[in-house]
């Protein structure tokens, strides 16, 4: 699919890129080929703002001694750390849980989601009625090691619920965008989404947004939504490397968002 043209004016969107498909590659055969701390270098030498990761309980992609690493490269670069997980699974084998990660390595960002092991990947955000309560005191533990905490949001979801969590952003799932994109009827995903940002930042959360997205159609998102504080970015951007390289891929992500080159 064609890429979207770079953005007129320069926005303050910033680019994380998500490594879990790199860690996916490396764990298909064992060792340690791909390196994800090599990949992780290349991109942030080539401009990305910033690094995810979702390590999960299976350990199927990043594993903990992966977001160790990957906490101390960021901290030598002084950019931002994301990392991503489900903050109600427990303990298991080398995965010490979400909040034991976090209090190890410090992350400038924690995103929570609510995932399980059958998801092949995350595909919904919370029930903020039903899990605001159990997320309210997870959260506060979060910010409390000076991390800032995203809650993973379905278009349309209860804003003043997720305000009353105490989280600092709401991260949009774009999937459905993505689908509706590729089918040539992006107009039938939008308004929940420009909606939920909107009422976002009407109660003071800032947005992020990410799922599916791809040099397609993430200049269309943006335009469509306005501020936008992050994008997290994986699947897409690495199987688009594979036929331009990761530098350049990270680069032109960084023309769509209107980064300098």
């Amino acid at each position: 699919m064609t890429a979207s043209a770079p953005r007129a004016a320069r926005c303050d969107t910033r680019l994380s890129v998500n490594l879990n498909k790199i860690a996916v590659l490396r764990n298909s055969r064992g060792g340690g080929d791909p390196d994800v701390l090599r990949a992780a270098r290349t991109c942030l030498d080539a401009g990305a703002h910033g690094l995810t990761v979702h390590p999960r309980p299976d350990a199927r992609h990043i594993r903990a001694d992966d977001v160790v690493a990957l906490g101390a490269l960021t901290d030598a670069r002084g950019v931002e750390f994301n990392i991503e997980g489900n903050p109600f699974a427990p303990p298991r084998g080398d995965y010490p849980g979400l909040l034991a990660l976090c209090e190890r390595v410090r992350p400038a960002q924690v995103t929570l989601v609510p995932d399980g092991d059958a998801q092949l990947t995350s595909d919904h955000g919370f029930d903020f009625a039903r899990d605001g309560a159990t997320l309210r005191p997870l959260v506060a533990r979060l910010r409390a090691l000076d991390c800032r905490v995203s809650l993973f949001a379905d278009a349309g979801a209860d804003i003043e619920a997720a305000f009353a969590t105490g989280a600092d952003r709401i991260e949009l799932y774009t999937g459905p965008w993505a689908e509706a994109f590729a089918a040539g009827t992006p107009d039938t995903a939008l308004p929940g989404l420009v909606d939920t940002a909107r009422r976002a930042r009407a109660a003071g959360l800032g947005v992020n947004a990410g799922h599916d997205l791809s040099q397609a159609n993430l200049g269309a998102l943006l335009d469509a939504l306005g501020t936008v504080d992050e994008v997290s970015i994986g699947h897409a951007l690495i199987g688009e490397a594979l036929y331009e390289g990761l530098d350049a891929t990270v680069r032109r992500y960084l023309a769509i968002v209107g980064a300098p080159a």
